[in-house]
């Protein structure tokens, strides 16, 4: 059969992520983009290599969309992929990950079946990605003394406990906390502080804290800075009730700001974290790449 402009669909997965419910899916989800007239193109997440190499070979005028299965972390390297290449298709997305931040920002279903009408559908919306020195992030950035619960949250715990389980390690590392020396340079200003944790957020969610960043617009060119300053411990355990539940931006132990451009220095060497995974080093440059993605919903736009 001769493929004709628009027919193929690269499918980007993640089999560890998650339940493994993708995995145990793939093939019935191949079935129904076949029996639609779609070749799908299966690529393996790999560190990031595979998906690097086929998107510097394709022919995107062959394609239809990149289907991407996996958490924040797979999209991701999809993402960063995709922007180095020069790759302007439509992103569908199959939360099959554990927090699935991203994702959820735009309502999108849970169940493979629907994951699948909307992908095949017609109805897209913008987002926003974020830039930190050289790599893109989709959702947030973060730095300080927390930023490494995800990273050190065994999988296996993660995969059974789902977002439970980085609460269980959050709360393990309170105790731990250390305040850092940080110079923010944003829209001319310079700010000095003395903070414990730091989030640049793209996305309202992370980690599973569903209004981390209440007034997160994804489109809107902006990023959302969310900086936790030194305070005694014993005011920290009430204001991160109020994390839970959105309703804490106007504490006084949080700087907030919006921003296109910000600059992050200091003095020391601060654990830095994008979209889950080990982030860049100090110093730290953020930029914005507004409405650079066009993301598959079930409701929106028209292709």
């Amino acid at each position: 059969m001769t493929v004709t402009r628009r027919q193929k669909v690269l499918l980007f997965y993640n089999p560890n992520s998650g339940n493994g419910m993708f995995k145990n899916n793939l093939d019935g989800i191949i079935e129904r983009f076949q029996n639609s007239g779609f070749q799908v193109v299966p690529v393996r997440a790999a560190k990031g290599v595979a998906i690097q190499q086929a998107l510097a070979e394709m022919d995107q005028s062959m394609y239809r969309q990149i289907v991407v299965a996996g958490g924040d972390g797979t999209i991701n390297i999809c993402v960063n992929a995709m922007i180095r290449n020069n790759i302007d298709l439509p992103l569908a997305i199959f939360p099959t990950g554990t927090a699935n931040d991203f994702a959820g920002y735009f309502d999108l279903p849970k169940d493979i079946e629907s994951m699948v009408d909307v992908a095949m559908g017609d109805k897209f919306t913008y987002a926003d990605v974020g830039k930190c020195n050289d790599r893109y992030f989709i959702n947030v950035a973060a730095l300080g003394s927390l930023v490494d619960v995800s990273q050190k949250t065994d999988p296996n715990l993660k995969n059974t406990l789902g977002v439970f389980a980085y609460y269980l390690k959050g709360a393990s590392e309170v105790v731990k906390l250390r305040a850092l020396p940080v110079k923010l340079t944003t829209d001319g200003n310079v700010i000095e502080e003395e903070m414990y944790f730091m989030l640049v957020m793209n996305g309202m969610s992370a980690g599973g804290f569903k209004k981390l960043s209440p007034t997160s617009d994804i489109q809107d060119g902006k990023l959302n800075v969310i900086l936790f300053r030194k305070m005694p411990i014993i005011e920290l355990v009430p204001l991160l009730f109020g994390v839970i539940s959105g309703n804490y931006l106007d504490n006084k132990n949080i700087l907030s700001f919006e921003t296109d451009n910000l600059i992050i220095e200091s003095e020391e060497d601060i654990s830095t974290d994008v979209d889950g995974e080990h982030g860049e080093k100090i110093p730290l440059h953020f930029s914005v790449l507004k409405k650079k993605l066009r993301i598959f919903t079930e409701k929106g736009n028209q292709l």
